[in-house]
């Protein structure tokens, strides 16, 4: 019965030193750990938060030969970066969440929801 909860935490290990994101309470999170958004002004699978969007919803970047899970997309942003994408949807941090399960950026202006999986 200890079986469980030691293999639980050797996924999570290696969820975090292979950079494969994670799930906090059904909501999905970055490598780092911390809640991952979407925003509702990206069309079309194309990023659109830059400059002093982007310094409050930092993009999850990623880098060109990366792989993760089925549904997970690397995108480009028109700055030269790639972006992280979750079912056709690119994805963001919150510079407002602080620690791991902070879910501060939710609802943010009707336009920012977190990523339940």
């Amino acid at each position: 019965m200890t079986k469980l909860p030691v293999l639980g935490a050797c996924f999570l290990a290696a969820s975090a030193l292979l950079g494969l994101p994670a799930h906090a309470a059904g909501l999905l999170t970055g490598a780092n750990g911390m809640t991952l958004y979407v925003f509702d002004k990206d069309t079309g699978g194309v990023p659109s938060c830059y400059d002093a969007c982007a310094t409050n919803w930092p993009p999850y970047l990623g880098k060109a030969g990366e792989k993760m899970k089925e549904g997970w997309k690397l995108v480009p942003r028109k700055d030269g970066a790639m972006q992280w994408s979750y079912d056709g949807k690119p994805l963001y941090f919150f510079a407002g969440d602080k620690k791991k399960g902070d879910k501060a950026g939710d609802g943010r202006g009707g336009i920012w929801h977190v990523v339940n999986d």
